[in-house]
């Protein structure tokens, strides 16, 4: 016993010491890392390397670190656009900058108004007499895009340039509920309100389809000038007008095939592109690998041109992403987290208020929540203007009422006034198992809403009451920020989205142009002088331990040059085949995220389903399908339709 017991606190005794030992070895690895900086003398003579290695977007989204640990799958790495925009604008005037190398091989895109954006920046590189270059296995539409505005666009052997255009297939899910048994009680206003078609109709209203192709239309039309503009020598019309015939004269090669219609200009391997940046901008006096050239990346870059400060500050505050209850974010618009960071900097003395909206929408709660916040600078006197980017639609117009001045893009999105309701019940698909309701109610509202056993018909009745009164808050909010009587308003509402160039003539934008004419219009606003003033954005203060992550990855200058494998955990470059994966994957996104807004605990809603989403990451995907897939054949065995 005595032996047994030494054994015991022997075993105790090293188990604390392992223990002590890992937490002191995690503390050290942790205090080393966040210690490490973006080395600022690390900026070399040579070419500015872009590697988008994910999608751009107006907010990245956190990186949930302990989540990823979990999954054991890589983040996808997201770019703020504006970043990458002023990166090049530094590199078209910097003599350290010889030549502008963009690695698009695991770009999985953007929308069209920072592609644009950053379109617009790289002719400004251009123009300064420097060389744009861009590598890719598959380039798709942003990456087309993008490309078009290089001066020189190489494509791997074994890669393509394909052109799709946008729009696509909504998902219906009417038939499945019905087999289901399931009832989706709708409520809407809105002819044009389309986001709860899916579960009402097995395929798209006349209504939903005719605003569909008009924004499409639009969007498209946007896409085929900016590139024609760009790249003349693009034969997109060969490209999308017979791609099978397109491909087929060309042997099948598909990186051929974008030679002869003019999207590109050079074949050849990472390490033959490498080669020729090395004859710009320098070889690599560090590295023997083939293809490597000196370089700086984009982290680096940014650390070294710090923003300056002088002057009066405006704050900019950035909606983007669905608008939720809660804190969520960034990259998701949390009304709590928002609302708070407006109302802490209330009187931090701003001259004036940007918001930067780039979202579809959502709850109404939340978005009269930032709305309110928005609201409180404007009775200060502080004023107000709205900045949309690709999307600010429904609830992303309602954030908007508040300001003085709305700018737009061509390509934005905007619009879709009209709001929503879903409650599923499941009385019909209980009772094929034997279960049943009863009881006693005191009220016409006792135990209401009964999701087992269905909505009384007052219940329904003051819930489409409940969201015409929504509906007519919304119309007397865009009438008194605009100058409208209610029916004006309701005359292009009814849930029907608009591309930038149509909302200025209808009276929902005051004039086209980016967040930097929203500045400079604040600023005139708040009569500060030219150089007197610079923006103060809320809310980008990184987690230590999500930037310790980030610096972590393979976003250094010690990476491997452009297009080349193996450094830094990087995923493999996509070729036409992961760009069709991708878009499946954006798909079932799509399925999960209707199946979790019919499911979810939410109130009144002013979405915007048919506006097109942008690209979001693929990483945690495959861990949130299985657990929706998980949740499907549950209910489909509890109906007695799964085996």
């Amino acid at each position: 016993m005595i032996f047994a017991r030494k054994v015991w606190n022997f075993l105790v005794a090293v188990k604390d010491g392992l223990v002590l030992l890992f937490m002191l070895l995690f503390f050290l690895l942790l205090y080393a890392a966040l210690t490490v900086r973006p080395n600022v003398a690390a900026v070399r003579e040579g070419a500015l390397l872009l590697r988008l290695d994910g999608a751009v977007v107006e907010e990245p989204a956190t990186t949930d670190p302990f989540s990823q640990f979990v999954s054991g799958e890589a983040p996808t790495a997201e770019y703020r656009a504006r970043d990458i925009v002023r990166a090049l604008r530094l590199a078209a005037t910097d003599s350290r900058v010889k030549a502008v190398v963009l690695d698009l091989s695991r770009f999985t895109g953007g929308g069209l108004v920072h592609m644009r954006e950053i379109g617009q920046a790289m002719d400004a590189v251009r123009a300064a007499k420097k060389p744009v270059l861009t590598y890719a296995v598959g380039y798709a539409d942003d990456g087309v895009m993008l490309a078009a505005h290089a001066s020189e666009v190489w494509v791997d052997p074994l890669g393509g340039a394909f052109v799709m255009g946008p729009g696509g297939n909504h998902v219906y899910y009417a038939g499945l509920l019905e087999k289901l048994k399931v009832t989706a009680h709708v409520f809407r206003v809105g002819t044009y309100k389309s986001a709860v078609e899916p579960y009402m109709r097995a395929d798209q209203s006349p209504e939903s389809r005719a605003a569909s192709e008009a924004i499409y239309g639009a969007l498209w039309a946007d896409w085929k000038a900016d590139v024609a503009k760009a790249r003349p020598r693009a034969n997109t019309a060969l490209v999308t007008g017979d791609p099978a015939g397109w491909l087929k004269a060309s042997g099948g090669d598909a990186a051929k095939a974008a030679l002869a219609a003019g999207l590109v200009d050079r074949i050849g391997s990472a390490a033959q592109f490498g080669a020729r940046v090395a004859a710009i901008a320098g070889k690599d006096p560090t590295k023997a690998t083939p293809g490597a050239f000196a370089h700086t990346s984009l982290r680096t870059w940014l650390a070294a041109n710090p923003v300056k400060a002088a002057g009066k500050p405006i704050g900019v505050i950035t909606i983007a992403g669905e608008i939720v209850d809660g804190k969520a974010g960034p990259g998701t618009a949390g009304g709590d987290r928002i609302a708070g960071l407006l109302d802490d900097s209330l009187d931090k003395g701003f001259a004036a208020l940007v918001v930067r909206v780039d979202s579809p929408g959502g709850s109404i709660m939340a978005s009269e929540q930032i709305r309110n916040a928005i609201g409180r600078y404007k009775a200060k006197g502080i004023p107000v203007v709205v900045s949309m980017a690709n999307l600010a639609a429904s609830g992303g117009y309602w954030v908007s009422t508040p300001a003085s001045r709305i700018f737009a893009d061509p390509g934005t999105i905007t619009g879709s006034i009209g709001v929503f309701a879903v409650i599923p019940t499941f009385e019909r698909a209980l009772a094929q198992v034997g279960v049943t309701t009863d009881g006693i109610k005191t009220t016409p509202l006792s135990g209401q809403p009964d999701v087992v056993g269905g909505l009384s018909p007052q219940v329904s009745a003051m819930l489409q009451a409940n969201v015409e009164s929504s509906y007519g808050r919304f119309l007397g909010l865009v009438g008194q920020a605009r100058g409208k009587t209610p029916q004006q308003v309701d005359a292009i509402a009814q849930g029907r989205v608009w591309d930038g160039t149509t909302a200025r003539g209808n009276g929902l934008v005051d004039e086209l142009g980016g967040l930097d004419r929203a500045l400079a219009y604040a600023a005139g606003a708040a009569k500060l002088p030219a150089g007197q003033w610079h923006p103060v954005y809320l809310g980008e203060s990184a987690d230590p331990l999500v930037a310790m992550l980030e610096r972590l990855r393979d976003d250094d200058d010690s990476a491997p040059p452009a297009g080349m494998l193996g450094g830094g955990g990087r995923a493999a470059a996509k070729d036409w085949a992961a760009l069709v994966a991708d878009e499946q994957a954006g798909l079932l996104r799509r399925v999960i995220a209707d199946v979790g807004r019919l499911t979810g605990a939410r109130g009144v809603q002013a979405y915007c389903l048919e506006c097109p989403q942008a690209p979001a990451p693929t990483a945690g995907v495959a861990s949130q399908v299985r657990q929706d897939t998980a949740l499907f054949v549950r209910i489909a065995q509890a109906v007695g339709l799964g085996g």
